[in-house]
């Protein structure tokens, strides 16, 4: 073979290699998410298709994106490790147990969103954690490892003490928040109790005798992630330009909320079906000084920690970047 012939042959290679390495990025991504204003970035990401605007900008034109609803996180976690999930937005404990279970192979992409949990009762008797009794039935999205689950476990255990920390476990049920609205407020299922999150606490507070017994921020101590974005190393890894629209879509999303927060209520009501509530009514959920949208963690660390001591999780975080990729730079708190 000429000089020439070779040096032809080699750029035919180079191209070729070159075209694989283009093609070996999904031209489609699934997103999942489970019910509530707390995944407004998302809703306001797929209006104003900004995944798709950033995958272009970034050299990924005609990327595609799938937004799915689901109950809870055990089928975003089943997801997640089957691939067919390549980002979900959901409970700190729920990315803490995949972290733990894969060995650091997911984890999490940032923090998205910080608000309050409410526990609310129907039960007069129930002023406390130490009044629930048998007869009780506390709705939760995933009984054991959804949020609301591990607060209560860990409310248990400050009630109790730390080998009672699941003396509240018998009592919960796993519903979705809009399915557990329908059981409390209409008082079916034996439903009546509900860890929950806005706008579904606002509704449910209105019914007869409901009230308020806790919160997590009472649990923790403070002001806590509610909401992360999880995803696979192998994705992100395999997807670097799919991956990096998907974390600069969101970064874009929560700058539009927090600038004009009325206009992103009214994405909430469009893109949720919402009829029981108002841009007003949205509006005031998010401007409370409780709630915020931030790329910055809360007690993810306190509530890792908390799991390996109960045993949940066999493994403890030593610090918050041990469960989050270090695309987030400026990474602080915990």
């Amino acid at each position: 073979m000429t000089s020439g012939a070779r040096t032809l042959a080699l750029s035919f290679a180079l191209l070729g290699a070159l075209s694989l390495t283009a093609r070996a990025e999904v031209g489609e991504i699934t997103v999942a998410q489970q019910y509530g204003v707390s995944f407004l970035p998302l809703m306001v990401m797929e209006k104003n298709a900004l995944v798709e605007k950033h995958a272009a900008q970034g050299g990924l034109s005609g990327i595609k994106v799938s937004w799915v609803k689901v109950a809870g996180p055990s089928a975003m976690n089943d997801g997640l490790i089957a691939n067919a999930l390549h980002f979900a937005a959901q409970g700190a404990p729920s990315m803490i147990t995949l972290w733990d279970k894969t060995r650091g192979q997911i984890k999490g992409v940032s923090p998205m969103t910080t608000y309050p949990l409410y526990l609310i009762t129907r039960n007069p008797a129930v002023k406390s954690i130490k009044d629930f009794a048998a007869t009780d039935k506390i709705a939760v999205p995933s009984v054991k490892i959804s949020t609301q689950a591990i607060m209560l476990q860990m409310a248990a255990s400050k009630a109790f003490g730390e080998k009672e920390f699941a003396k509240l476990d018998p009592l919960t049920v796993s519903l979705s928040h809009p399915d557990a609205t329908l059981a409390f407020t209409n008082n079916t299922a034996g439903v009546n109790a509900h860890f929950t999150s806005s706008p579904f606490y606002e509704q449910e507070i209105k019914a007869p005798g409901a009230h308020l017994v806790t919160t997590n921020y009472e649990v923790l101590g403070g002001p806590a992630t509610a909401v992360v974005i999880t995803a696979s190393n192998k994705f992100r890894e395999a997807n670097p330009k799919a991956y990096k629209a998907f974390l600069d879509a969101l970064k874009e999303a929560i700058d539009t909320i927090n600038k004009d927060k009325r206009a992103a209520s009214r994405i909430y009501l469009q893109a949720a079906n919402d009829t029981k509530n108002s841009v007003d009514d949205i509006n005031t959920m998010i401007s409370d000084k409780d709630y915020a949208f931030t790329l910055q963690p809360q007690k993810v660390l306190k509530t890792a920690q908390f799991m390996a001591t109960i045993g949940s999780i066999r493994q403890s975080p030593a610090a918050i970047r041990d469960l989050f990729f270090d695309d987030i730079r400026d990474l602080k708190g915990d």
